[in-house]
């Protein structure tokens, strides 16, 4: 059993997410927080209030960081709704919240139960970096901290990769948290999320299933499609977020993996955390700086975790 704690921006894959986990016996949400990117940071609490809600899920909520630490917000509205869930004009009226704010909630519950939980992260990282401000040990405490970002290693010459958005939204507190000590930093990256599609015939069996949970997960796919069609050509999508739970709960989801130094590093466009490796497991070029072994994830079953994540949505 992993007891998780989900720090999230709650757009239409992050609510995938929660909707795998919550379905999912072997893990248990035991808190959630908010952090901007696929939307802003109210939009993501209203949307972790309205699946909770949904899932009969009764677990604290606490609202997070509504900026990266430097710079405006990037809001990724084109890609999952003004309002992160498709832009349905469903009521999402704001849940309860706790008196304390998302990073303050991070470190309590790991110094209550150290060793216990799992930390979940899927959008920017600026609540984590903040939460290591305030305790400077906290991924020690924590079972593991498993991330969705990062690029993997470096990509074979003349291949390109998603923009790594959870990383490029707040470089500064990636740095800082992958440089941070930790019993276990797991980062499942674009590098193999991007592989992990829920293709036309899963997206059929999820609509045909008539679950309250599928239905859901079904009707907010339409803005997600509509972005990722002019990637492919098709109405397909990617699972990034659900595979970094999925890689959470099932550590042989992931096929292949190497431990090893990342940096956030910038070309003058985008910002990219990278396992400071080849992609032929020689180091870079250039002079990197120390950090402690991530856990980077550099191949998983991609057929047996979508199979796995449409088979949890309609049970």
């Amino acid at each position: 059993m992993r007891r998780v704690v989900v720090d999230t921006d709650t757009g239409i894959d992050d609510a995938h997410t929660l909707l795998y986990l919550a379905g999912r016996p072997d893990a248990e949400i035991v808190a959630i927080t908010s952090v901007y990117g696929n939307c802003s940071e109210e939009d993501a609490t209203r949307n972790i209030g309205y699946v909770n809600g949904l899932l009969g899920l009764d677990v604290p909520v606490a609202r997070g960081a509504a900026e990266p630490l430097r710079g405006p917000a990037h809001i990724a509205g084109y890609v999952h709704g003004k309002d992160g869930l498709g832009d349905l004009g469903r009521d999402r009226p704001l849940p309860a919240v706790a008196a304390e704010s998302g990073p303050e909630l991070l470190v309590r519950l790991a110094n209550e139960q150290p060793g216990e939980l799992d930390l979940l992260a899927l959008g920017p990282l600026t609540n984590l970096a903040l939460a290591l401000r305030l305790d400077p040990e906290l991924f020690t405490k924590y079972r593991s901290v498993v991330l969705m970002g990062g690029s993997g290693p470096y990509a074979p010459p003349g291949t390109l990769l998603m923009i790594d958005a959870n990383v490029n939204n707040d470089p500064e507190a990636a740095r800082a948290v992958f440089a941070a000590p930790r019993r276990e930093l797991v980062m499942v990256g674009v590098n193999v999320t991007a592989g992990t599609i829920l293709d036309e015939r899963a997206i059929a069996a999820l609509r045909a299933s008539g679950t309250p949970v599928a239905r859901f997960a079904v009707e907010i796919l339409d803005a997600y499609l509509d972005f990722y069609q002019n990637e492919w050509g098709r109405r397909i999508i990617p699972l990034h977020d659900p595979l970094a739970a999925g890689v959470l709960l099932d550590r042989t989801f992931a096929t292949a993996w190497t431990d090893g130094p990342v940096n956030v590093r910038g070309d003058g466009f985008l910002w990219r955390a990278r396992l400071m490796r080849t992609h032929d497991g020689l180091p870079p070029a250039f002079a990197y700086d120390a950090a402690p072994p991530t856990r980077v994830i550099t191949a998983v079953d991609a057929s047996r975790f979508v199979a796995d994540f449409v088979e949890v949505l309609t049970r």
